[in-house]
């Protein structure tokens, strides 16, 4: 008798579980972006739909610059990142091989095995050196902070695409004599520009949406936008808190949708 194929579908309340599942993740973010919509003074109390919060965060200076921080650092970060672990992605896969080349994959993931507030305080030690030796208090230290955080994001969508691109074109651009940077300028990059553009688009999410790496390293009087929403809870939960969190909801579900769009339409 053949054996059949395990189907998880077919296991008795898979089903129910995966629903459970999906509903305890996502029914808290739906309250928060219903509630965004109260146009009640008092939060939680229910008053109909209103954008009046939107418009008093917008309103709000202290929200728009935490939000010109937090974009400014996101894509700084996001193109750095892309840019390093492009070039990493490329000496893994297309450069020659070399004794424990397995293991730099290993070494260029690690900040995604360490806990995030180990490697938050480790930035901090090294930058606060930095900032006594050179005086320097601006957005630099963030910047530099989250490329550093935001690279195994960007590197494993590029690896990925370059580990199932296949070499022949490649191979026969080289020997028809073209150069090296030539065939990685018109054949390489072109296949892998999905790959890059999706790295960047995830590195831009995180470094937007990261709060444990900003708060540590941030100077006095740098905001970005989560840490501004951490410190506004602090003092009190309010409607505009609700309304923000959406901004920031929507911003960073429509990245991911257009760089499922981006991906999808180049391949």
């Amino acid at each position: 008798m053949a054996n059949k194929r395990f189907d998880v579908t077919h296991v008795p309340g898979a089903a129910t579980i995966a629903i459970v599942t999906f509903l305890a993740l996502y029914i808290p973010v739906l309250i928060l972006v219903v509630n965004a919509f109260n146009g009640s003074d008092t939060a939680g109390w229910w008053e109909g739909l209103s954008l009046r919060w939107f418009a008093a965060a917008l309103d709000n200076a202290a929200f728009r610059s935490a939000a010109l921080n937090s974009v400014i650092v996101a894509l700084a970060a996001a193109l750095l990142s892309t840019c390093l672990a492009t070039a990493a992605a490329l000496a893994v896969t297309r450069g020659r091989q070399i004794k424990g080349q397995g293991s730099i994959a290993v070494i260029l993931n690690q900040p995604l095995l360490v806990p995030e507030i180990v490697f938050a305080i480790a930035l901090m030690v090294v930058l606060a050196q930095v900032k006594q030796v050179t005086g320097y208090q601006g957005l630099g230290y963030l910047i530099a902070a989250h490329t550093t955080f935001c690279i195994p994001f960007a590197f494993l969508p590029i690896r990925a695409r370059l580990s199932g691109m296949d070499l022949t074109l490649e191979t026969a651009s080289m020997d028809l004599y073209a150069g090296r940077f030539y065939t990685f300028r018109r054949v390489t990059l072109p296949l892998l520009l999905p790959g890059i553009l999706a790295g960047f688009m995830l590195a831009f999410v995180i470094s937007l949406d990261n709060v444990v790496v900003s708060s540590l390293v941030k100077s006095p009087g740098q905001e970005t936008l989560p840490t501004y929403l951490m410190g506004e809870l602090r003092r009190n939960l309010t409607s505009e808190i609700y309304a923000i969190s959406a901004l920031l909801l929507f911003a960073s579900i429509s990245i991911v949708a257009a760089s499922w769009v981006i991906t999808r339409t180049k391949q």
